[in-house]
Parts: C-alpha cells; structure tokens; sequence
C-alpha cells in the first residue's frame, strides 16, 4: 500500500487514508511524505518513504531509532515548535476560542534533570534505559541527547543498587532527580527489604554520592539534602514529587506566569506543589498556597519560612478536586495562578469562573483539558489574553503551556 500522510496525531504518529478513507497510523512520518508498506489492521508496518519531507532531519541521537523515550528527532525543531502551537489552535478551535500566541520557547538537548528509567538485571549485569517503541524491551541510552549530563553520571550507581537490589524476574522503576546535594533516587519493584540489602544500599548511597534513596516507599538512606533551589528559597521536596523536567522550562513558565499576573499584592497558588511559582513570586507579593498533598505542603511551609525577606505566604493542605476554594473565599486575591495535573481543574476553574479576581494565570500540561477549562472561564467573563507554548520536553509530543485570562 502507498499512502500520504497527512498529519501528526497527538502521539506523534503519521495520519494517511486508505482507499475508504479510514485513518492509517504510521510512526516516525511527516506530514506531506508518501510511504510504501504493509497494512496491519489501521497500522502500515514496515514502513519505507519514498518521498521525505522537507522537514524531516537526521535524529541528534544514536539512540533513536531502537529508544521510545523520543516521538520527533526525525523532525525539524522549526516543525515540532509549529505542530505543537497547532495542536493547542485546534484545542482552543474546538471549544470556540481563538488566541494570540507568544513566541515558543524550547528546553535545550540534554537538560532533563529528572527521569523515570526502567532497568532489569540480565545474565551479564544491568540494562538501564528508556522502553523502546511499544515494547517492553529497554534500550541503552548510554550517549542519550535528552538526559543531562549529571543523570548520565549517575548510571554507575543505578546499575550497581540494581545488581544489589534486583532480580531478573522483574523490572524496577528508577525516578532520578538532580538535586544540589546529589541525584535523588526513588526506587519501585525492587526486592523487599532486610538488614543486609539495607547495609548494602547505604554502602552504595555513599560510595556514588546519592543524596537520597527512596525503596519501595520507604527512605533507606540520606547522604545529604536532596535540595533544590526556587528564587531565593531553598526546597527539600519529598521523595517523587513534582518537579518541572528542566531547569530552563520552569525558568520559562515563571517568566510567563510573571508576564501574566503583572504587579500583583495578594495572590492565590492552586496546586502549588512545593512552590514552583510560590516562592519566586513571593519576593514581590503575598502568596496564598494551596495544595492537595500534605508532604508537599510541608515542604513549601519549611523553605518560606527559612527564606529572608519574602512577602507573606500562606499554605494550604486542601483537595481542590473534591474541594475547591469558593468564591467568596476567592474574593480577596488580585490575581491567581492554577497549574492543575493532566486532567486539568474543572471543579476549581468553575468557581474561578464565578470569582472577581481580575487576571489569572493558567499553566496546564494538557491541551485539551486547557481548552476545555478556558471555555469555563470566558462563558463567565474573562477574555483570553494570549497563550505561550513552552516546549519543555523536547522531541517528545508533550506539550505545557502558559496562558493570561483578565476581566476586562
């Protein structure tokens, strides 16, 4: 079969037509290539182009073609900063809405500062990587162009707390975290715990300057402050909190959620987590913080109040699904900032549509559920301002973004 694709899906993969018209799926296409394969089902497999577009590239990464941690090396970054900015036209066009959009913003190659790995003991040793496409088999990314550096440094240390805590049975999760006392590692579906596996990986906490290990829940051993710095505060986050995936990705949505609210007095922080916006903007306003996990709360309370010379801030443990602050209760804050999970705030975005606050500044990671509580907003009166698209996970068909509402 020869088909030509006609657009990327949500998941990166090529869109064609058969001779009825039903879709066909092709991964690592581009818009415009024709390609020759077999069909499978709504799959063509065994795809060959015969006709390359002109936005597609040579991957950056060796590792590219066998990893599944990437969706679009094989294209322009040009390409994947317009797909993705269309991807969130055609979610606000959906609902209705229209948008200015603010330039992109891209995180660089090998700047994600925080990782899940998979890893398995083998006959040999320990594999250590990202699934490949659709497959349980893991890849070595031993020279990946997606990881920084300090997380590639730390592989020695994973494989041995694999070799030591592993089995070939069984698969274990590694969740690493670049912190400035070291990497900060949460371990999942390793071998129980007993006295000399706790020896053992204290040993090895130590020998491989790990600040922190996390096994199957429970802390085993604490080198140093798995520390992260946010404005002028410093935050010890619980083990597998949220954290922005670069550190030049959360610079960019502070700067947006900055460029959004303005000079504000007194604002409210939905879904804080441990202060990602919180404590910078604490430096020039009151802070209201609210958020569902307690661990997380705690941490933000300790780093404000061991922070000179910030504005007041306040913190919250609440479920803002189950919960959401009223409007009544809204009524004393000048602005707002709600960066909710993929499933986005719908209970929450309903009695901010109902609020009086003047401007909000809306982060999401879900461009459906966006558009869908952006729709909430402006039934009930507030205007959307403009959007801007920060590309923090590069080649991947993730998408986080910023947008500004007001009352006009």
């Amino acid at each position: 079969m020869i088909v030509t694709i006609e657009r990327l899906g949500h998941l990166g993969h090529g869109i064609a037509r058969d001779q009825d018209l039903r879709p066909i799926y092709v991964p690592g296409t581009l818009p415009g290539e024709v390609v020759e394969g077999t069909p499978d089902g709504d799959k063509l497999i065994d795809a060959k182009i015969t006709t390359p577009s002109t936005d597609r590239v040579k991957p950056p990464c060796r590792h590219a073609r066998a990893c599944g941690g990437c969706q679009l090396q094989h294209a322009s970054d040009a390409f994947v900063a317009g797909w993705k900015q269309e991807v969130v036209q055609n979610a606000l066009a959906g609902q209705g809405l229209t948008a200015d959009f603010l330039p992109l913003v891209t995180s660089p190659a090998r700047s994600r500062r925080r990782a899940t790995l998979s890893a398995r003991r083998t006959k040999s040793g320990v594999l250590i990587g990202f699934h490949g496409r659709a497959s349980d088999t893991i890849a070595e990314i031993p020279d990946c162009q997606l990881l920084h550096p300090g997380i590639l440094a730390a592989f020695p240390g994973l494989q041995a707390l694999v070799m030591a805590g592993g089995s070939r049975t069984t698969e274990l999760s590694l969740q690493v975290t670049l912190t400035r006392g070291g990497p900060d590692v949460m371990v999942t579906g390793g071998k129980p715990l007993d006295a000399s596996l706790r020896l053992d990986l204290a040993r090895l906490v130590e020998t491989h300057a790990f600040s922190r290990l996390t096994w199957d829940g429970e802390t085993v051993a604490l080198r140093d402050r798995p520390a992260l710095t946010m404005g002028a505060a410093t935050v010890v986050p619980p083990a597998g909190a949220f954290l922005q995936a670069t550190q030049e990705g959360e610079a960019a949505l502070l700067s947006a959620v900055r460029q959004a609210l303005g000079p504000q007095k007194r604002i409210v922080d939905l879904f804080s987590g441990v202060g990602t916006f919180t404590l910078p903007l604490a430096e020039t306003m009151e802070i209201h913080a609210v958020e569902g996990d307690a661990a997380m709360t705690k941490a933000l309370d300790l780093a404000a109040r061991n922070t000179p010379n910030l504005h007041r801030i306040s913190v919250e443990t609440r479920d803002l699904f189950r919960r959401p602050l009223e409007p009544d209760e809204l009524r004393p804050f000048t602005g707002a900032v709600i960066d909710p999970p993929r499933a986005g705030a719908e209970a929450q975005t309903a009695t901010l549509a109902a609020s009086t606050i003047p401007v909000l500044a809306a982060v999401s990671c879900n461009p459906v559920t966006f558009a869908r509580d952006a729709k909430a907003l402006t039934a009930k009166g507030y205007r959307l301002d403009w959007v801007q698209v920060i590309d923090q996970f590069r080649w991947s068909t993730h998408i986080e973004l910023v947008a500004r509402f007001s009352r006009p």
